[in-house]
């Protein structure tokens, strides 16, 4: 795989970031890391990772061809945390949509850490 920067922003190469996580099966450590991997996940079409990092309970309510269409709908650009605890983060996704018209997410997630792993539970959009 070509080297190159990973796709959460923190500046670092994507191997060395959420490719952790992503490709080499590693934990994410905290809840904020966690966040930056799915968006990762997001932007490389991963939806079997979104599935297994979302809360067991929860899982019932996505379907991994909706993540996967969305996922692949949308030309990922950038991510903005705006805030973080030890079991929430508040971020902007910035994206362009299937018509490239550029467009916003924005979600103040909540994570649950369980059996020593972070999982995804809900967010709250605006």
């Amino acid at each position: 795989m070509a080297t190159h920067k990973c796709f959460c922003d923190t500046g670092l190469q994507f191997e060395n970031c959420c490719g952790l996580y992503l490709e080499n099966n590693q934990k994410a450590p905290t809840a904020l890391a966690l966040m930056r991997s799915r968006y990762s996940a997001y932007a490389t079409h991963n939806a079997e990772y979104l599935l297994e990092t979302t809360y067991i309970s929860e899982r019932k309510y996505y379907s991994k061809a909706e993540i996967l269409k969305w996922a692949t709908a949308n030309k990922w650009q950038k991510l903005e945390i705006l805030s973080f605890t030890e079991n929430t983060v508040e971020f902007k996704a910035y994206f362009l949509n299937s018509n490239n018209k550029p467009q916003t997410h924005y979600e103040f997630s909540t994570f649950k850490f369980e059996n020593n792993t972070w999982f995804y539970v809900d967010g709250k959009f605006e």
